[in-house]
């Protein structure tokens, strides 16, 4: 394997982890963003009231886009498996 087949299979690895991740921690932002107006705004400072919210919305978010992570996370297993003998043979 080159360092330029490593780089790229690095580079495609992180952008796929970013991709699968970004429904569930941009909701968790978003939602701790809103918890922490509404607590600013009300002066109740509640530990559970930012837990509880975003561990709703993120159960929320896997329930409905689990299915297109899981789906996308198959793919790219499936293109790096079907790319392993290119890999392994420019060595």
């Amino acid at each position: 394997m080159t360092q330029q087949l490593a780089l790229n299979l690095v580079s495609q690895t992180m952008i796929m982890a970013a991709k699968i991740a970004a429904p569930i921690l941009l909701s968790a932002m978003v939602v701790g963003l809103l918890v922490s107006l509404f607590q600013s705004v009300t002066q109740i400072q509640e530990m559970t009231l930012t837990f509880v919210p975003k561990l709703l919305v993120v159960g929320l978010v896997i329930g409905l886009a689990g299915h297109w992570m899981l789906g996308q996370f198959i793919a790219y297993v499936h293109q790096v498996f079907g790319e392993l003998p290119q890999l392994l043979s420019s060595g």
